[in-house]
């Protein structure tokens, strides 16, 4: 790729997708630090722009939030956190006001950084409702599944600013298999945010059986129970030993499910060419599942819990770039009307493989 293939704004696109990276692991280390309530208020803390500390600040602090004591290591891991996801949401709203500024030159996309632009107004809404519903899981995973969504999307928009990805011309794309897996995958990111959110990680401590049991005594219906009533507060959980049983045993099978999935894609992959691709591929899911593990074995320790966070976002943005990799040719429309391939660039023409006999 030649530098002048770049559009305008890629570089912010790529820094902020570096960044939004780092907030989906910092919300992911306030998590699992019990930090989601450092500070009972949203979006400052007890009142304050920081984590308040001189003897007035405190006794401020006490005098308005008397039922939360300032525990100030667990606020300041919220504030970090806030203090990343803001400047975030300032680079998003650079990009949208630039894609809208350049609309219809250069092939600057619109509806992408406009898109972005709403899921981060959404995101500040989730994030205040984290706070303001005391953790409510619906809320919380919603959250996650926020971060999860911006950064794919930013992902996918430095793509198309790069101007370095093009479709794979060639016959046998697995197309609907990709995206069939992206979409096993978010719902697999879904469940493992149910699962944290409901501090059902811990429930089964033991592999390949849960409490010595294949099948261990398990209560779906409440661990699925999507209407449940709000409040008064989450963190810790609520729900019984069987609920959260049911929780994580289906985050199991889902892990297994994406597993058969993302290895038949990877054959598929091999089959058209892309070595590098089916290698990125399974080296992300090589790591979470191995992360997937050592978080049952070892009891959640933190490091790991936040890397397997990271690993599901890795794999995820993997699943992005197959996707955008596979994606159908543009088409444009001849003078007689009929749709025809796009003419390539000499740096996208495919690359001829040997035919296997």
């Amino acid at each position: 790729m030649t530098h002048s293939a770049r559009k305008p704004g890629f570089h912010v696109a790529a820094f902020a997708t570096a960044l939004a990276l780092v907030v989906v692991l910092l919300g992911a280390y306030t998590r699992l630090t019990h930090a989601g309530l450092g500070c009972p208020d949203w979006p400052g803390c007890y009142g304050f722009i920081h984590v308040p500390s001189s003897e007035a600040q405190l006794a401020h602090a006490e005098a308005r939030f008397p039922e939360a004591p300032v525990e100030a290591q667990k606020g300041w891991n919220e504030m970090i956190h806030r203090y990343f996801a803001g400047t975030l949401a300032l680079l998003i709203s650079g990009l949208a006001i630039h894609a809208l500024l350049r609309r219809g030159r250069d092939g600057q996309p619109l509806r992408l950084p406009l898109a972005l632009l709403g899921v981060v107004i959404a995101q500040a809404a989730f994030g205040m409702w984290t706070v303001t519903l005391k953790l409510w899981p619906q809320v919380v995973t919603a959250h996650l599944l926020g971060g999860f969504t911006t950064l794919s999307l930013l992902f996918l928009l430095s793509l198309r600013l790069s101007g370095a990805v093009q479709p794979l011309q060639r016959q046998g794309a697995p197309r609907r298999l990709a995206a069939f897996a992206l979409a096993l995958v978010v719902l697999q990111i879904a469940l493992g945010g149910w699962t944290s959110s409901n501090y059902a990680a811990v429930a089964c401590i033991d592999l390949p059986m849960c409490h010595g049991q294949w099948w261990p005594q398990m209560d779906f219906a409440n661990g699925f129970h999507l209407t449940q009533h709000i409040g008064p507060n989450y963190l810790g959980g609520q729900l019984d030993s069987d609920a959260r049983t049911a929780i994580h045993m289906t985050h199991r099978m889902g892990a297994f499910c994406v597993v058969a999935v993302l290895l038949v894609l990877a054959w598929r992959l091999q089959r058209v060419g892309q070595i590098y691709l089916t290698a990125l591929m399974l080296l992300a899911l090589s790591l979470q599942v191995g992360l997937g593990i050592s978080n049952v074995l070892l009891h959640l320790p933190l490091p790991v819990a936040v890397a397997h966070n990271g690993g599901g976002a890795c794999l995820l943005l993997t699943l992005v770039l197959v996707n955008y990799r596979l994606r159908a040719p543009v088409q444009v429309t001849s003078a007689a009307g009929s749709k025809q391939p796009r003419p390539l660039l000499p740096l996208e023409r495919p690359v001829a493989y040997p035919s296997q006999g």
